[in-house]
């Protein structure tokens, strides 16, 4: 699990370097591909690495919905545009899926099998041959109903099928001097809801509202978990002290309450992926296998 980005810091390992010869490969051989890019770490590297296997014969797409926030999307145009990558925005608005709103457990399934299912019919139509998604090596610890789409839909994940993990393409992408080597892992909107809470798009820009106020003050791995009338903010451990510094501290307990929360709580382990799956019974984690979306 990443928690970190000092889990990548350092220089590219010998092994590093051979599974980033295997990928390229394994995307040259692929001949053409339709990247599912949201503009985070890993799929950001998928991307840059695509370009390099397969030059023109790559398109990012990256879906725009109320679950993902503007700032994202505005970041996956600049890094498109930046790499001269062709890039397309489609629209895939979540809330209408039927059985996405009440927030199931399995609801990154019916996220992911509308939003490949859009990805499969562009590569269908412009003659692609692959459809990739940027799941890693590490995203095998936890439960991602997700992957389940992606198996359905022949979707491919080159960095988990190289085995690279979340250390290693931070490695590399600061290798390759990417921009996006030690940014924050970022998940849909949903993912900070309680399973069985309902999801609507009004409590959608409660949560990034507020998450933008942490970005504002320059934190860097960062979640406001909604519980009711309380927010819980998770920020990386070693960032927790900074949230307590009066001037911060004032400024988002008043933001956070001018944006609907009645309490603001910070959660002192500090950020994780998926910790709104530690309260799924084991059964309920065993439902699907594969490898995790970031939460």
């Amino acid at each position: 699990m990443d928690s970190s980005a000092d889990a990548g810091n350092g220089a590219p390992t010998r092994d590093d370097l051979r599974r980033y010869e295997a990928l390229l490969a394994a995307l040259h051989g692929m001949g053409s591909a339709v990247i599912a890019f949201s503009g985070g770490v890993d799929s950001a590297f998928l991307l840059h690495t695509a370009k390099e296997a397969l030059g023109e014969r790559v398109l990012a797409v990256t879906a725009t919905s109320p679950t993902y926030p503007r700032s994202e999307r505005e970041e996956a145009s600049r890094l498109a545009y930046s790499w001269g990558v062709a890039h397309r925005l489609v629209e895939s608005n979540e809330l209408e899926i039927p059985g996405f709103s009440a927030n199931p457990p399995d609801r990154c399934y019916h996220c992911k099998k509308e939003l490949f299912g859009i990805l499969d019919a562009i590569a269908r139509e412009k003659g692609y041959a692959a459809v990739c998604d940027g799941s890693n090596a590490d995203d095998v610890r936890d439960f991602r109903p997700g992957r389940r789409a992606a198996k359905e839909l022949a979707v491919r994940s080159p960095l988990l099928e190289n085995g690279l993990t979340k250390p290693a393409i931070r490695r590399l992408s600061r290798h390759f001097g990417l921009p996006t080597a030690d940014r924050g892992s970022f998940a849909c909107l949903s993912s900070r809801f309680p399973y069985g809470t309902t999801i609507d798009e009004e409590s959608l820009r409660r949560v990034e509202a507020c998450e933008e106020v942490l970005r504002g003050f320059g934190f860097r791995q960062f979640r406001v978990r909604v519980h009711d009338a309380v927010a819980r903010i998770e920020v990386g451990p070693d960032e927790i002290p900074r949230l307590f510094a009066p001037e911060i501290s004032e400024a988002v307990h008043a933001r956070f309450r001018e944006s609907g929360f009645l309490y603001v709580s910070v959660d002192l382990k500090g950020y994780r992926t998926g910790s709104m799956n530690e309260g799924l019974p084991d059964p309920a984690r065993g439902l699907v296998d594969g490898p995790p979306e970031d939460l």
